[in-house]
């Protein structure tokens, strides 16, 4: 028998009993991905409150490279209880908030020194970020690209791509973001090679810097490295490339928003170290503290202290229990062999992929570093119009399978790929078994039939 064991229909009753509760007493501004309510969970494998366990492809949104309740982590956050649940780092240290800093100048890009700024969310980081790059350079303008996602606080919702799901409604946003194309090979011009359209978007990088805004403007270029709710896309190295060289020239401070990519999901500790690259701030949060809300901008010494004593922080920023499980994540995830194993993954997860992409015409592209991996749904893959009703009904396919999966992409048409790093080659094989057959199931559904 496999990991995967359903009892009741999915959603079961307890399930839409709670659900129906959350609409009632929630609002309907925060969003839910699945109709199920969750009691426990361990590694890859999550349980609902009916029985029904499921594996895990979301991973909490890409919070647990370590997986679910890291027995490590469980036992230091436990521990930490009995010593101390607050105390608020603006009016005291604890060892904890130091390890975890002292940690992230140790393994993020660079040998140059390094300061670290604890925050609660991954939007918190960035615009503490850009903060820090303003207070550095006396400059406003912040450079963006289409297709990013850096969170949903007025500054980085001005920052985010995707209109529609992230910005309707909730203008005016903040001033002084300039947003500019991310170069998307797979969504190229027709007629242009690779190599023409990255060299197009150079062209238009720079461009920008005299039709948009001059280079002594600009404080920060603030980009992900691979995106991540905007599907999984490698940030072409060229591209990459010269924004390091512009930033260098310019004195423009060059922030890698990591907070989805970093922390081995791209089976480096850091995306940025695929490129070879070292930005002068790096944002993360997620994995980083398996689970805990944790997050943080670490850089360059200089930069880091730029803004004023009092004019970054917050009450629960670095807080004991997050630290201590940070502590833990981070540790683990640093091992050489924490890292190939999420190699194998990438490469387990993309082998399943592109062999179904050999025989789905609705599969247009599979992406990613890692096992950073998704999977691309178009109308046809001549014409690549995104198929975002196919996601849906394949990510509900699959919940009703058994395995749990979340969508992502600028159109809401790719299926991006979570587990934990570490899981088992059995739950691993187990979910990819499901994906396939998700599949086969919402394209024998989607095929004409006679008579039509």
């Amino acid at each position: 028998m496999g990991a995967i064991n359903l009892v009741t229909e999915v959603p079961g009753p307890r399930s839409r009993e709670i659900v129906a509760r959350r609409e009632a007493a929630m609002t309907r501004g925060i969003g839910k991905l699945t109709p199920i309510a969750v009691e426990r969970a361990e590694g890859s494998l999550v349980t609902d409150v009916d029985g029904n366990t499921y594996i895990d492809f979301a991973g909490g949104i890409g919070m647990l490279a370590v997986g679910h309740n890291y027995p490590p982590l469980v036992d230091a956050v436990k521990d930490q209880l009995d010593k101390l649940v607050h105390m608020c780092a603006i009016v005291g240290s604890y060892e904890p908030l130091v390890v975890v800093s002292e940690l992230l100048n140790e393994v993020t890009p660079g040998d140059h020194p390094k300061k670290t700024a604890l925050l609660n969310s991954g939007a918190e980081a960035v615009e503490a970020a850009v903060k820090i790059a303003r207070a550095h350079t006396k400059r406003q303008g912040i450079i963006v690209f289409e297709g990013a996602y850096h969170g949903r606080t007025n500054m980085t919702m001005s920052m985010t791509s995707k209109y529609k799901l992230f910005k309707s409604g909730f203008g005016p946003f903040a001033s002084e973001v300039y947003r500019l194309p991310f170069p998307n090979p797979y969504r190229r011009p027709q007629g242009s090679t690779e190599a023409e359209f990255i060299e197009w978007s150079i062209w238009n990088l720079e461009h920008a810097m005299v039709a948009q805004i001059d280079p002594e403007a600009i404080a920060a270029i603030v980009i992900e490295p691979v995106q991540g709710e905007g599907g999984f896309i490698p940030t072409p190295a060229p591209f990459l490339q010269r924004i390091r060289e512009l930033c260098y020239e310019h004195g423009i401070v060059m922030i890698a928003d990591e907070i989805q990519c970093g922390f081995g999901r791209t089976g480096k500790l850091f995306a940025s170290e695929h490129y070879n690259l070292v930005p002068d701030l790096i944002t993360t949060g997620k994995s980083m503290a398996g689970g805990t809300p944790l997050a943080a901008v670490t850089g360059r010494a200089d930069i880091m202290d730029a803004p004023h004593p009092g004019g970054l922080g917050g009450t629960y920023s670095g807080s004991p229990l997050a630290c201590v499980a940070a502590i833990e994540s981070i540790n683990a995830i640093r091992q050489p062999q924490f890292l190939a194993r999420a190699n194998e993954v990438g490469h387990a997860i993309r082998t399943v992929c592109e062999g179904l992409q050999a025989r789905y015409g609705m599969i247009g592209d599979v992406r990613g570093l890692g096992a950073m991996i998704a999977v691309e749904f178009v109308t046809n893959q001549v014409s690549k119009t995104p198929d975002a009703p196919t996601v849906q009904a394949l990510t509900a396919e699959t919940l009703q399978r058994g395995l749990i999966t979340i969508r992502a992409g600028l159109y809401s048409n790719c299926v991006r790929f979570l587990p934990p790093l570490n899981i088992s080659d059995e739950h691993l094989e187990e979910g990819l078994d499901v994906f396939e057959a998700s599949i086969q199931a919402v394209a024998a559904r989607s095929m004409p039939q006679a008579g039509d």
